[in-house]
């Protein structure tokens, strides 16, 4: 697959991509971040149990769930640039929602859950288009580099989203994170009006991302269903491990004696060493193959969720949780890494909203399952339990990622005088 007119080529410009691409994204999710910690806060102000405000938080992903799909025939109907500024206005309608529900009386609670279900899909729309356009637009020599960034844009938005919601929740009100979601919804798009596609555009809208005309949705998961019930269930069990990390760190940390404002600190530098690792995991991927990172990533996480039940103190819990940053950091980029070498060059939008679907569904059931296992038995087990198929899933992709990897590919089969920049178009 020959890269597209506009296309990333020489080592250092991936930065030419910083107002294009990073920048919207990182934008985009500085809001995302900003609204996640205040969404049953909003519900428990307008009168809704600690139950049901559970339920309007879990709304956020069950609409990226139901987005998906969707999201991947917008972008291949559209393209990519007007996928995103109709995902921003999509957004800013849901916050605008958010904000008006609290003066609904009885039906506050449901208006909320029906705008929180919206800005879920809307994201769901956001995050595929751009990774449909890095796909497109990155030579496949530089894929995981471009990608993996991506991801480091979405870590340093989420981070830096709450502590600029926290600072204008303290002089506006709880609300106040839904208006800074809408004004990071804003620049992102302006950021994405103001920059000309990186790509060829030609009549009929189409775009690197896709065009007017093309297979249905049905037929590209029809076609590429060996694909996603191999190599998709593997990631399927990536994004359970990820989630899974999440939720039973704080919870394990409580279980020992540790307070919020430690379990905080404990996060904070998990996630500190998780930036670090962003840029050199997709260096690695595009100089030793997707399977040097996917692997041992995977394992990783599998022997620290299998470590966590032995910790008692809170150096125990702090190292551990280093040791899951570590993991989780070494795979920056890697599941749109493998979405996008598995995915066809026509159809490319749909199948990447079948492949993030896959991939919502494990982050989805991950904290699921150890809910269900906590219930049965206890927390010890379910940790245990979450180690053990996450190491699963590390034999999964030791066992299907080289049949998508175009490093070990070229390695393979390139021919001497073949171009590495050269890459598979399908699996």
């Amino acid at each position: 697959m020959s890269a597209p007119a506009g296309s990333v080529r020489d080592p250092t410009s991936l930065r030419r991509l910083v107002p294009s691409v990073y920048g919207p994204a990182t934008l985009y999710f500085v809001g995302q971040g900003a609204v996640a910690p205040v969404v049953a806060l909003s519900a428990r102000e307008r009168g809704a149990s600690v139950g049901v405000a559970g339920l309007v938080v879990a709304l956020l992903g069950l609409g990226q769930l139901a987005g998906d799909l969707p999201a991947g025939a917008l972008v291949a109907r559209l393209g990519e640039r007007r996928s995103l500024l109709a995902s921003g206005l999509a957004s800013g309608i849901a916050l605008a929602g958010c904000v008006a529900s609290g003066a609904l009386g009885s039906g506050s609670v449901v208006a909320l859950a029906v705008a929180v279900l919206l800005l879920g899909a809307a994201g769901a729309v956001w995050s595929l288009a751009r990774q449909a356009y890095l796909t497109a637009a990155v030579p496949v020599s530089r894929r995981a580099r471009a990608l993996s960034t991506l991801g480091g844009a979405g870590r340093v938005g989420l981070l830096v989203g709450p502590l600029v919601g926290a600072w204008a929740i303290g002089r506006w009100g709880v609300d106040a994170a839904y208006g800074v979601h809408a004004v990071a919804a804003l620049g992102a798009c302006a950021l994405v009006l103001g920059t000309p596609d990186l790509g060829p555009a030609g009549a009929g809208g189409r775009t690197v991302a896709g065009s007017r005309r093309g297979p249905s949705l049905a037929a590209v998961v029809r076609s590429h269903l060996p694909v996603l019930r191999t190599l998709g269930t593997a990631v399927l069990l990536v994004g359970a491990a990820r989630a899974s990390r999440q939720a039973v760190v704080p919870l394990w940390g409580e279980h020992v004696g540790l307070d919020a404002r430690t379990i905080s600190l404990v996060f904070a530098l998990s996630g500190a060493v998780e930036l670090l690792l962003v840029y050199p995991s997709g260096s690695v991927m595009d100089r030793r193959g997707r399977s040097a990172v996917a692997v041992p990533c995977m394992a990783v996480l599998g022997v620290a969720h299998l470590l966590l039940p032995l910790t008692s103190t809170v150096t125990g819990v702090l190292l551990v949780a280093l040791l899951m940053g570590f993991g989780n950091g070494l795979g920056s980029g890697l599941v749109m890494t493998l979405g996008a070498d598995a995915s066809p060059e026509v159809g490319r939008p749909q199948f990447l909203g079948a492949w993030r679907l896959m991939v919502d569904v494990g982050t989805a059931g991950g904290p699921v399952a150890v809910s269900a296992v906590t219930a049965a038995a206890t927390l010890g087990p379910a940790v245990a339990v979450m180690g053990i198929v996450t190491l699963l899933g590390a034999m999964a992709l030791a066992r299907w990622v080289p049949q998508v990897d175009p490093v070990l590919r070229r390695v393979r089969t390139r021919p001497a005088d073949q171009p590495a920049d050269r890459g598979p178009d399908r699996v």
